[in-house]
């Protein structure tokens, strides 16, 4: 089953498959999603989902089911 995922700031939106990995999406969209450890510890790689308060890491992350889109709003780190 296919999703839209769109990324902003940017605006770009694509299509993805459930279990994905976001990261592995994002740069198919030409989306550069900082990353650090790649284990979710250093949170170089935060990204918040569909407005939600609570960020999360993009590269523990697969595109999840039961959706027909998803807003990931990418942050801007000085720091990394």
């Amino acid at each position: 089953m296919s999703i839209k995922i769109r990324f902003l700031p940017d605006d770009i939106t694509v299509k993805a498959e459930v279990g994905e990995p976001l990261l592995q999406v994002a740069a198919r969209a030409g989306i550069t999603i900082p990353t650090g450890c790649l284990m979710g510890s250093c949170h170089a790689c935060e990204v918040a989902i569909d407005e939600a308060d609570d960020p999360i890491c993009a590269c523990l992350t697969a595109i999840p089911p039961g959706r027909s889109q998803m807003t990931v709003n990418l942050y801007v780190d000085p720091t990394w």
